[in-house]
């Protein structure tokens, strides 16, 4: 059970501060982005509008290798709502029971169009550690609204139960950063039995694109995350046009 309640904490994109503190509990993407990718497919509003790019670009732009870490199977891409790692963590997340319900309803108000071109590379290191990174195709005003979303109050502590297991987490968000067009990071330590884990994010806008990366481990820090944003960016702005 720890187990479970360990991978579903690295398979959630931060897109607002609320799904940040859930996915403490329930992470991404860094446990099931491997295996096979799907073949791209340009589709998605963003897309189709011009607006941004496609899932091929975005695959390009990702990063390709991470000192240290291995890369855990082929980059996925193609529309954000049919990646794999996405599926999984919807699935696990109808498992967990949250105790603040009002974090929870925040959460489901700002969701991700699931139609938008999207790319998803994730590294281990130990096996123990992970980094999951993904790039989305989204309009800048769209963009800018994910980066400036923060942790409604009341939701920096929270509980989550899956099965009979219950797990504590505890949130910090430090001032907007400065990555790309403008960044968020946010924390998670996650307390399990006797076991702590946690997990950093770090959201950040470029142009007509919302990156996110996040890392996880039992010693994951913000330095970390954020100089993994920082390299993800500068890749992201050599290679999309």
């Amino acid at each position: 059970m720890r187990r479970k309640v360990a991978d579903m904490a690295h398979r959630l994109l931060p897109t607002t501060a609320a799904l940040a503190a859930l996915a403490a509990a329930l992470t991404a993407c860094g446990g099931d982005g491997g295996g096979p990718a799907e073949p791209a497919r340009a589709t998605g509003r963003a897309a189709l509008a011009g607006t941004g790019y496609t899932s091929d670009q975005l695959k390009e732009a990702l990063l390709r290798e991470l000192p240290g870490y291995q890369r855990a199977g082929e980059p996925d891409s193609g529309e954000y709502g049919t990646r794999k790692a996405i599926q999984n963590f919807e699935q696990l997340q109808r498992e967990v029971q949250l105790d603040k319900k009002s974090c929870a309803a925040v959460q489901a108000g700002q969701k991700v169009d699931k139609s938008i071109p999207a790319a998803l590379a994730t590294f281990s290191k130990g096996g123990s550690q992970y980094v999951t990174e993904t790039l989305m195709a989204m309009p800048d005003d769209d963009a800018e609204q994910q980066v400036k979303a923060r942790v409604p109050a009341g939701c920096q502590t929270f509980r989550t139960r899956v099965g009979a297991q219950w797990s504590e987490h505890t949130v910090v968000e430090p001032p907007p950063g400065t990555i790309g067009a403008g960044s968020r990071t946010v924390g998670v330590t996650t307390t399990t039995g006797g076991s702590n884990t946690r997990t950093w994010y770090v959201v950040l806008r470029g142009r007509r694109y919302l990156a996110t990366i996040s890392l996880y481990g039992p010693t994951a820090t913000r330095a970390e995350a954020e100089g993994l944003a920082r390299q993800a960016h500068e890749q992201a702005q050599r290679i999309l046009p």
